[in-house]
């Protein structure tokens, strides 16, 4: 008879970290910090994506390249590295880097919930503490396919990691036609998420932005995606994933951006700030 898993805790540099199994699931986990969620990960299954905002991403990755193409992918922001293990799974032989700020939160993971690293090649997952946007600027020009904002400090973006010079080291650090991709949180009236949508089109030729109606109208709090390119997005194909997932979500580009914009004016690092803290509840567990 085997032990069942237990909850584990420990103090890091953010805040308090717990990790807690799932009684519903055998092998997942949910990784709070100071009991906000964190991350949700399937060690038995790492291509299921429990949260809405980690589906976006994970639909966002499968429609960049055919099926099983492998890629080169940064994660600014690590958690329990979900979407690393998702990308690992999913598309075999890529070469992926995560750097996260929290290196007791980082242990805490790779003491519980290990992770394939790195091989000769270079393929697999190779995790780093640091701060996201100094290694965004010591990237190589060109070397990634994706790179993947997800930076949360508790449950707001810091505010360094917010402007258009961020942005435009993104766009440095990819290669042609590259994704960048950011996770980001707001709540009416979406002040925030107009202003980084004016800050990702500043730099990018497309973009988009994804969220679940409720919030678009400015309703409630939650998640929203934005994504940027060089080349065009596969935005018919992404709305048509997004809509018909188990979180509906909404796609908007193009004019329908620019209105959602409106006067909103691009983020500089001279008065960016850090995103709107939730309302009380919102997103808390035990």
């Amino acid at each position: 008879m085997t032990d069942e898993p237990v909850p584990v805790g420990r103090r890091t540099d953010l805040g308090f970290a717990k990790l807690m199994p799932d009684i519903d699931r055998d092998g997942a986990w949910l990784l709070t910090l100071d009991g906000t969620p964190q991350s949700y990960v399937d060690l038995a299954d790492p291509t299921h994506l429990e949260f809405e905002y980690t589906r976006r991403l994970g639909h966002l990755a499968d429609a960049l390249a055919p099926a099983g193409q492998p890629l080169d992918v940064l994660h600014l922001g690590g958690g329990a590295l979900t979407l690393p293990r998702y990308l690992a799974a999913t598309r075999p032989g890529s070469r992926q880097r995560v750097v996260e700020v929290d290196g007791p939160l980082l242990e805490l993971v790779a003491e519980h919930l290990p992770w394939p690293g790195p091989d000769p090649d270079g393929a697999g997952i190779a995790a780093t503490v640091g701060d996201a946007r100094v290694a965004l600027s010591e990237l190589p020009s060109g070397s990634r396919d994706l790179v993947i904002a997800d930076v949360f400090h508790g449950s707001r973006t810091p505010a360094h990691l917010t402007s258009v010079e961020f942005v435009r080291l993104a766009a440095a650090a990819l290669r042609e036609g590259g994704c960048y991709a950011a996770n980001l949180a707001d709540g009416p009236p979406l002040a925030f998420a107009r202003a980084q949508a004016a800050t990702v089109r500043a730099v990018f030729p497309y973009v988009c932005l994804v969220a679940e109606a409720s919030v678009l109208r400015g309703r409630r709090y939650g998640n929203v995606l934005l994504a940027g390119s060089t080349a065009p997005l596969p935005a018919a194909e992404l709305a048509r994933l997004f809509a018909g997932d188990i979180f509906p979500a909404r796609l908007v580009e193009g004019e329908d951006l620019a209105a959602l914009v409106g006067r909103a004016a691009p983020v500089t690092d001279a008065d960016a700030t850090d995103s709107p803290p939730p309302p009380d509840g919102a997103f808390s567990v035990g």
